[in-house]
């Protein structure tokens, strides 16, 4: 009976209800997250930064190589543009023997170049179209070793080409008839378009 009638201190206290229990772990996971978020939110920024920076560099870099190659000297920029061409269009006339099956020549003169293809017993003009008279530029110098040397104006010909003119000529397999080698020179600078036997056409430092 006594321990039935024990005063109420004696007995276990009774359990907070859970509003009024501590929120310790709560605040902590806040924590957390608030880190965790920010920590995304920096890398994000940083990416973000590094992707921008690229764009920068790769807009610059542009910038540069334009400025390279505006700032060539002119007659070294004229002197290229010519030599790749003559070099081109010497390939084109080894290219137009073979599919025609008749030899076509390359002319060469202080003045220009043009192109002539073997027919009836003589040289003839190829079509002015493709293969028309190409006058060098104001200040370009040509001179030609290796190929064989004629006088101008004569049969075939387009007069006023060149007071003398040299003829380099592939066959119809694209063989060339001789080596050459046509340099080009505007003041300082020279390039050359060399032509080996077996029709190789390059373009080299002069």
């Amino acid at each position: 009976m006594e321990r039935l009638l024990s005063p109420p201190s004696a007995r276990s206290k009774p359990r907070p209800p859970p509003s009024a229990r501590p929120e310790r772990s709560r605040g902590t996971s806040s924590k957390s997250l608030d880190f965790a978020r920010d920590e995304r939110n920096r890398r994000a920024s940083q990416a973000g930064f590094s992707l921008v920076e690229m764009m920068v560099v790769l807009f610059v870099l542009g910038l540069l190589a334009a400025v390279v190659v505006l700032s060539l000297p002119g007659d070294a920029r004229v002197l290229r543009d010519e030599a790749e061409r003559f070099a081109a269009r010497t390939v084109a006339a080894r290219d137009e023997a073979i599919s025609g099956a008749r030899p076509v020549a390359v002319v060469v003169g202080t003045a220009g170049y043009y192109f002539e293809q073997r027919r009836d017993g003589g040289w003839q003009p190829l079509d002015p179209g493709r293969f028309g008279l190409v006058a060098w530029k104001d200040g370009t110098a040509a001179s030609v070793s290796g190929a064989s040397s004629e006088p101008g104006g004569g049969e075939g010909g387009q007069p006023g080409a060149a007071p003398e003119r040299q003829r380099l000529v592939f066959d119809p397999v694209g063989l060339a008839g001789s080596e050459a080698r046509v340099r080009l020179a505007r003041g300082k600078d020279a390039l050359a378009v060399s032509v080996a036997r077996d029709g190789t056409v390059k373009l080299d430092a002069g």
